[in-house]
């Protein structure tokens, strides 16, 4: 097997994973409460990351005060919001739509970095954010031919998907603005203590102790912080080692079509029209922001999601 078809699968193994965060985030969100959730998942992954560490003999980074405001910021967003605001979203709106808008990162850095950071893209860039805005628009989107109706619901569901994979964009772009690069590893594991740091005191105005907390979603907690978290970021780096960035982008793709594929097969979840459309979109947006990547936009690595996410 060559590296370059080793890397692929490593890949796109890694965004299976991802995916299957959505249909986690469903169940989780149907039967626990979102800071608890997310304390939980950090506390199950920050013992993992730790004997990572170990094994690998990394250290744990000593950044100066900036560095520091910006890993906590990075941490805040990318790590707790990302996942507060996905099991939010998925208690309004179907996880085949969630799959389709979180297919949308690579757009949404894009256009992060053009709004925030004045980096202005390019045509092909242009191109892709329109698609995945035109794939995002259709998933709100029902009804007959004669007239399109948007369900309310959905629409809340599907922003506050859309703000967590603004949050994951926006920690991609302060991650560039680290004066010491920290090593993948070892943000993993700085990302899922301070998570840890910032989820637990909500989860405690939570009284967890109190509720009666499902066991598809304890499960569903579990499966968060071992697969995707820790075995995404496995997976997606040692993948994404063997190609190139454009290579590596283009396995995002398989992100939306996991979170679709198995928001039907777990959840039972019909795929409709619209829905296969406006993941068409999507592809097509990831595939097309593939092509021209400019080096003031970082490369959006396979393990995304925490990557942290």
């Amino acid at each position: 097997m060559s590296e370059k078809l080793l890397g692929f699968l490593l890949c796109g193994a890694a965004m299976v994973t991802v995916g299957s965060t959505v249909v986690a985030s469903k169940v989780i969100g149907s039967g626990m409460p979102p800071f608890t959730a997310a304390a939980m998942r950090f506390a199950l992954a920050l013992p993992v990351f730790l004997l990572l560490m170990r094994l690998a003999r990394q250290g744990l980074p000593l950044p100066d005060r900036r560095d520091g405001v910006l890993l906590m910021t990075q941490a805040a967003l990318g790590s707790v919001g990302y996942m507060l605001l996905l099991v939010l979203g998925l208690r309004f709106t179907a996880a085949a739509d969630a799959g389709v808008v979180a297919g949308s990162l690579a757009a949404m850095v894009a256009l992060l970095a053009w709004l925030l950071l004045r980096e202005r893209p390019s045509h092909t860039q242009f191109g892709a954010i329109g698609l995945a805005s035109a794939g995002l628009a259709l998933v709100t989107a029902g009804g007959t031919a004669e007239v399109l109706r948007v369900d309310v619901a959905a629409l809340i569901g599907n922003l506050l998907v859309l703000a967590a994979v603004a949050c994951e964009a926006a920690f991609l772009l302060l991650n560039k603005r680290l004066r010491v690069p920290v090593p993948p590893l070892a943000l993993s594991t700085v990302m899922t203590g301070l998570g840890l740091v910032l989820a637990a005191p909500f989860a405690l105005l939570e009284r967890p102790w109190e509720a009666d907390l499902a066991a598809p979603a304890l499960l569903a907690v579990l499966w968060y912080a071992m697969v995707p978290t820790v075995g995404g970021f496995l997976l997606g780096y040692a993948g994404a080692a063997r190609l190139t960035g454009a290579q590596a982008a283009l396995a995002t793709a398989i992100l939306p079509l996991s979170a679709v594929t198995l928001a039907a097969l777990v959840l039972g979840e019909p795929i409709s029209l619209p829905q296969g459309i406006g993941m068409a979109f999507v592809l097509a947006a990831v595939a097309l922001g593939a092509r021209d990547r400019p080096r003031s936009v970082p490369r959006v690595p396979p393990a995304v999601t925490e990557r942290r996410s």
